[in-house]
């Protein structure tokens, strides 16, 4: 697990002083990937450390096109020459494409990070949509309604979680059903 150690460090330098809410949800993230990283098998290591990185791309020095996954996935290739399938996780978390294609970056998402689509994308988006921006434990209803209202009606946001939320649930219950194995 040397890897865990660099990415919880990264994050931590990354967020923990000019972000410090957003540092708190990763550090939630973080600790409910290592938690469930047993049902990844062999991939607990990768899960975990994509949860400590997935929301770097908030970082404001990272910050270039205004989308986390993107951002934070380009710093992950670019600066820290990071394992592609970490960076490929960090960039897609969370049905990242969809709210990409609402910002006319999905062309650049995909091409250059194309979604991995295996359960490890599902496990690390059940960690991201079951932590509150608190770090707190939450269920997807409690996660979207607190991003809905923070975003407010209408925002590009709100309309990508909604538009995202049957595969939200389809991610969650398949890594509900494997914990409960």
């Amino acid at each position: 697990m040397e890897h865990v150690r660099w990415a919880r460090d990264l994050a931590g330098r990354l967020l923990a002083e000019p972000l410090p809410t957003r540092w708190a949800h990763v550090q939630g993230v973080g600790h409910t990937a290592e938690n469930i990283a047993q049902v990844v098998g062999d991939d607990a290591e990768l899960l975990i450390c994509a949860a400590w990185l997935h929301d770097i791309g908030y970082a404001p020095d990272l910050n270039k096109v205004g989308f986390h996954p993107l951002d934070g996935a380009r710093y992950l290739r670019d600066v820290e020459h990071a394992d592609e399938r970490l960076i490929r996780l960090v960039a897609n978390h969370s049905c990242a494409l969809i709210e990409a294609r609402n910002r006319d970056l999905d062309g650049d998402l995909a091409q250059e990070f194309p979604s991995p689509e295996d359960f490890v994308l599902d496990a690390l988006t059940f960690c991201d949509m079951t932590t509150s921006p608190t770090g707190a434990r939450v269920n997807l209803d409690e996660r979207l309604s607190e991003a809905f209202g923070r975003y407010g009606d209408g925002h590009l946001v709100t309309r990508s979680l909604t538009e995202a939320r049957p595969l939200l649930e389809a991610s969650l219950q398949r890594v509900g059903e494997a914990l409960h194995r």
